[in-house]
């Protein structure tokens, strides 16, 4: 017992600190990413959580993008404020905006790549190039690339968090995180703090998750082409006045996404979400109605399960400011399960008669 260390992987010491199951899931994750250390947490927002209060004291500063996924900016609002750490919102899509905010403050950038129900991609490598020159840690949520459509690692980020509840698991049945890092200190850093605040995951859940990477190129593929295909549908729809989605020729991210997403045998992957915004003369009650009429579609925040989802979003209280490009009107999500896409199309359409029928 007393030649064993909870910091190494290579012997068992405490179920908190790791076990040979979370140890093998922990090294498929890492390789699967490109990096080399690994840890699991509850969720995706406790891997945001475990990254921020291992990297940030009273004083120190935290830049996120204004297009970031919701409970990230809330953590900073409320719980980081409370420790004196202070937080600004950076235009993702502008690395001059995020130069501009850098100061000898700013220890951590947050980085999406695409951003949250907007879908826009970024100019990660710009993005990036601009914390190193200044010296600022990234971290990159890379939930929506689920370590397939890119290599963050290659494009030179510190540290990438991932919600395992998504691709990973591919069940839609449990929650998981993972933080991952190829810099061996940065590693211990946040292995420190993940093990003063307890932060633990099930063994049968992670057993769950190393069934479910068996699959997962499949499943992303599948969702992904499905997506592009749905997508590319609604376009041809009179009711919508646009569609968000960077694999879509004539998205305004679309370069960028391609640039990052696309391998040296010229395949490109994207993750299968996308939102739609619905022309302005439809009501909030309309387009509640439209997500009701659907049959395969079910109301559902989550993605990347067997199930596909629909979440209609109110932009307006989510962001500062109407984002850059995107057309006025009411946002609708998809996320796009399993199921056959011409029988996904043919829901879609359905409702759309509905929603005709009912203007």
């Amino acid at each position: 017992m007393r030649t064993r260390d909870w910091q190494s992987k290579d012997g068992y010491t405490y179920g908190l600190h790791g076990t040979p199951t979370t140890f093998t899931l922990e090294a498929k994750l890492a390789t699967l990413e490109g990096g080399k250390h690994c840890l699991l947490t509850p969720s995706g927002l406790a891997s945001i959580a475990c990254v921020n209060l291992a990297l940030l004291s009273a004083g120190d500063e935290v830049l996120i993008p204004s297009n970031c996924y919701g409970p990230n900016l809330a953590m900073a609002q409320n719980e980081l404020a409370r420790y004196g750490i202070k937080h600004q919102l950076y235009d993702a899509m502008n690395s001059e905006d995020l130069a501009a905010k850098l100061s000898s403050k700013t220890k951590l950038v947050w980085l999406e790549a695409a951003g949250s129900v907007t879908m826009e991609f970024p100019d990660l490598t710009a993005l990036i190039r601009v914390c190193q020159e200044r010296g600022a840690m990234t971290a990159l949520d890379n939930t929506w690339g689920a370590g397939l459509a890119f290599n963050a690692f290659e494009l030179g980020v510190d540290i990438t968090i991932h919600a395992l509840t998504k691709y990973p698991s591919g069940s839609a049945n449990l929650l998981m995180g993972s933080v991952i890092t190829k810099d061996e200190a940065l590693f211990h850093k946040i292995r420190r703090c993940h093990m003063h605040f307890g932060w633990g995951v099930g063994a049968n859940d992670v057993e769950a998750v190393l069934v479910g990477l068996n699959t997962l190129t499949l499943r992303y593929t599948a969702q992904d082409m499905a997506a592009r295909a749905l997508a590319a549908y609604l376009q041809t729809c009179k009711e919508l006045a646009q569609v968000l989605h960077p694999a879509l020729d004539g998205a305004l991210s679309h370069m960028a996404w391609r640039r990052v997403c696309t391998d040296s045998n010229g395949v490109s992957r994207a993750a299968g979400i996308f939102s739609v915004i619905f022309k302005p003369e439809f009501t909030q009650v309309q387009i509640d109605t439209f997500c009701e009429s659907l049959k395969l579609f079910k109301l559902g925040y989550s993605w990347a399960g067997p199930i596909s989802l629909v979440v209609p979003y109110e932009l307006e209280t989510m962001r500062p400011e109407w984002p850059t490009g995107v057309a006025r009107g009411t946002l609708v999500r998809f996320c796009i399960g399993l199921e056959d896409v011409i029988d996904l199309q043919a829901d879609l359409a359905q409702a759309l008669q509905t929603l005709r029928a009912n203007g």
